[in-house]
């Protein structure tokens, strides 16, 4: 019933008159205006928003002839209004199959706390169904789709390397990793210790400002843009994520975390795979080699950080600073799910969000599903998740 009620609001909505003045007007990045977002809310549209292919023709219509995917999992995110409601999705040249003429398309109702989501659509989309999708170069793919076309320009970061200071003896650097946030990090995999690690990329552009939780004892750092939270590892030389905010998490905006956009374009054959199965060596015949599971929809997961709801869930990353530690249980202490002694509150948690748009109903890991622990109670979680 509730669904009827505010299916029937947006046909209302969709009558909406959109009135001549109401038109965008161009702006430069990093500024917002008031003006345009109002222009979007009332802009009238003529495609049927739940045909799918309707909806791609819109959008790729509305694109300029090139266009920048700064993912590193090769997703170019938008979002759109239509009879008064947001929708959020994404194309995907996926490393797995985009060579094969693939591009995957996807885009759902946004929802807040105040409403529910009431479309989900995806399709992974080919020649079968108009759309050609053609290699150009490593980096550069065209789409098209009737009498449009436009270029998608990936993130080519070849020759990205993390300062040697910044990755131990014990570690190998898989790759650079760019997150829709827009903040960059180096993707580690510890060997001895069995555990994946993000750490901070200080030499790109700074997109965020970094100030410390507490003034007498500085080296826990929180972006004030992000919420991403950092512990600065001065073992390395390098600031190491331990945390974001578990609300943007929830929201699966462009603050969840960089477990969803692994360095895809440039981790060598079977690299990914081979360091998931020091940790899980029982993975071997369900996972390919970029760790999605095969058979069924997911990848494995790789987020060593907690999920917090409340800065003070950050209190216990402050025994990692005991000098007493040995290497074993100061990375333990800063790796979510790895250290059971450094108490609740600091798990990262279970996550079925996928910005596909397609879902993700696997769950690879050593925690059962349960309900949903309340704020400061969230279970452990070694990061080895399906997403």
């Amino acid at each position: 019933m509730r669904y009827l009620a505010v299916a029937a609001a947006l046909g209302a909505l969709a009558a909406w008159p959109a009135s001549a003045e109401e038109k965008a007007v161009v702006t430069v990045p990093g500024i917002s205006l008031n003006q345009n977002f109002v222009a979007g809310a009332r802009a009238a549209r003529s495609f049927n928003v739940e045909d799918r292919m309707e909806t791609f023709e819109f959008l790729l219509r509305a694109l300029p002839p090139k266009v920048k995917v700064y993912p590193t999992e090769n997703y170019f995110y938008f979002t759109f209004k239509h009879s008064g409601m947001e929708y959020a999705g994404n194309m995907r040249l996926d490393v797995g199959d985009r060579d094969d003429g693939v591009l995957h398309f996807a885009y759902f109702s946004k929802t807040e706390p105040w409403n529910m989501e009431i479309l989900s659509q995806y399709k992974a989309l080919n020649a079968e169904d108009g759309v050609k999708v053609e290699k150009v170069d490593d980096f550069l793919y065209r789409v098209t789709y009737k009498d449009i076309s436009v270029e998608f320009q990936l993130n080519d970061l070849t020759g990205v390397e993390p300062p040697a200071a910044r990755v131990a003896p014990q570690e190998d650097y898989l790759g650079p990793v760019f997150d829709e946030s827009g903040v960059e990090f180096y993707f580690l995999f510890d060997r001895e210790l069995k555990q994946f690690r993000f750490v901070l990329n200080e030499e790109g552009t700074p997109s965020d400002i970094l100030v410390p939780y507490s003034e007498d004892t500085p080296v826990i750092l929180v972006g004030m843009r992000t919420g991403f939270v950092f512990f600065d590892d001065r073992r390395q030389d390098r600031k190491l994520l331990i945390g974001v905010n578990r609300v943007n998490v929830e929201a699966n905006n462009y603050f969840d975390g960089p477990f969803d956009q692994l360095p895809d374009n440039f981790m060598r054959h079977g690299e990914f795979k081979a360091a998931i199965l020091q940790k899980h060596p029982s993975l071997k015949d369900e996972i390919d080699d970029h760790g999605v599971f095969i058979g069924q929809d997911g990848r494995f997961l790789v987020n060593p950080y907690i999920n917090y709801y409340r800065l003070n869930q950050l209190d216990s990353f402050y025994r990692c600073i005991d000098p007493n530690l040995d290497r074993t249980a100061y990375y333990n202490c800063l790796t979510a799910g790895d250290d059971e002694e450094r108490g609740k509150g600091l798990g990262a948690s279970h996550n079925g969000e996928d910005e596909s748009g397609y879902g993700d109903e696997n769950a690879y890991g050593d925690e059962p599903a349960g309900e949903e622990p309340d704020a400061g109670e969230e279970p452990e979680d070694d990061g080895s998740t399906a997403r």
